[in-house]
């Protein structure tokens, strides 16, 4: 898988967008990276899952709830590594987990994530899944917006690889 492969993945599945736009953290940009457009795209989803396989090797993978949530699952289809599901927040209802799945203290987990701009989402799902007794030095994400995640998350000792950065992406255009 190249990166012209998932850029090429990317804008066919409109994903990328120019205006103003606020982002998560209360900042704007002049573009988006429209997670929800490349996720539901299927032809996309199968470029990334992919491209997320070929770098997890058999770790068991952790998606972030919402966003993450179907690349995690294309990407276990395409793997065979089970995963779990970090919510934002612990649920008051139902069994009351903020981490759904099976999850063994002492396993090795890589997040997987849609896009990281400060990087802070992924980095709430690390310090919920090390809390819950699990090993997570990496997060690997779709697009790096290059804003920061990566000197954040090696405050915390993880890693943060992305399949594309920012400057990739809109270089292609």
């Amino acid at each position: 898988m190249t990166t012209e492969d998932l850029v090429q993945a990317l804008l066919a599945a409109d994903a990328l967008r120019f205006g103003e736009f606020e982002l998560s953290h209360g900042g704007t940009s002049e573009y988006y990276v429209d997670k929800y457009r490349f996720e539901t795209d299927p032809s996309a989803l199968r470029t990334i899952a992919r491209a997320f396989a070929a770098r997890v090797g058999d770790t068991k993978l952790a998606g972030v709830a919402l966003g993450a949530v179907p690349l995690v699952a294309a990407t276990s289809m395409e793997t065979g590594n089970p995963y779990v599901i970090v919510r934002k927040e612990q649920k008051a209802y139902g069994t009351g987990n903020r981490i759904e799945g099976a999850l063994e203290p002492g396993e090795s987990v890589i997040v997987l994530e849609d896009v990281a701009t400060t990087g802070q989402s992924a980095l709430d799902a690390v310090e919920a899944l090390r809390e819950a007794g699990a090993r997570v030095e990496m997060v690997l994400v779709v697009v790096d917006r290059e804003e920061g995640a990566s000197e954040r998350m090696a405050e915390h000792d993880v890693r943060l690889e992305s399949l594309l950065t920012a400057t990739e992406l809109l270089e292609a255009q």
